[in-house]
């Protein structure tokens, strides 16, 4: 049995994932974490998301009982304290908070040499696989079509481009040996010229209840090809986020990734 910890349970991932993990007899939920300012901190997770039988609390900065993977959706600002409580309680830790600098992926770099450390922009396994096609697709159609990336999320939401629009931007990349960031263009307003070639547009939509939308389209003289993943319920990223608990846990100290999880070979995270 995987011994469960959430960072962010009280958020809209958070309450997901504690919902499928509650129907699931091979995992445990045994901490839940949230923001000192949060009004749900003392309750008992059970509460918050329709599940009486779960009596773990919510806390602030601890988790009291030991635990073999933290999963970790919030945001960049709780990362370093996530990782130190990881790193002292020898625990592994599935990072899918998006938004991440320079700074953060540092800490994630240091932290998987002590433990185990699976991040992921997105942890569908549909995405992943898209990504892996997006890589092939680049690659197979050269440098005479276009590349864009439109995402569309919720209206909370609160970076963008999202996460997953980067990854698939960083496969379109690799397969075209372009350095990524450096091909991107995240914005566009004015007289912005000639599309420059070997660039990667990105766009974004922000509204209503979207889980999340992600279409790469390669764009070339006279045909068009696009590649969708659209989720219509979150629950397919917490399914995919427990799957890699699973996985993660007991495993040596490094850093790893979806592709690793699911043994798909090609797919680009980092």
């Amino acid at each position: 049995m995987v011994r469960i910890a959430i960072a962010g349970a009280a958020g809209k991932m958070g309450q997901t994932i504690a919902r499928e993990l509650s129907e699931d007899s091979g995992y445990k939920l045994v901490g839940a974490l949230e923001n000192s300012d949060s009004p749900v901190i003392g309750k008992a997770l059970g509460e918050i998301i329709g599940r009486p039988s779960i009596t773990v609390p919510i806390q602030v900065g601890e988790i009291t009982s030991p635990f073999d993977v933290m999963v970790d959706f919030t945001r960049p600002e709780g990362l370093e304290s996530h990782l130190d409580l990881c790193i002292s309680s020898d625990s592994a830790i599935l990072i899918g908070t998006t938004g991440l600098d320079s700074k953060h992926k540092d800490l994630i770099d240091n932290a998987s040499t002590k433990i185990p450390v699976l991040y992921a922009a997105n942890t569908s396994i549909g995405v992943n696989l898209c990504a892996v096609v997006v890589e092939m697709a680049s690659r197979s159609l050269g440098k005479i079509f276009d590349i864009e990336v439109v995402e569309a999320h919720h209206r909370d939401k609160v970076d963008a481009p999202s996460g997953t629009a980067l990854y698939l931007g960083e496969a379109a990349s690799k397969g075209r040996g372009l350095s990524f960031p450096d091909c991107g263009v995240f914005a566009r307003e004015g007289i912005t010229g000639k599309r420059l070639p070997g660039t990667i547009g990105f766009s974004t939509i922000r509204g209503g209840d979207i889980a999340g939308e992600h279409t790469v389209l390669f764009i070339g003289e006279k045909e068009r090809i696009e590649i969708t993943h659209r989720a219509t319920d979150r629950v397919i990223f917490a399914k995919g986020a427990i799957r890699a608990a699973k996985w993660l846990a007991g495993r040596k100290p490094g850093l790893y990734a979806m592709k690793d999880v699911l043994e798909i070979d090609g797919a680009t995270q980092k």
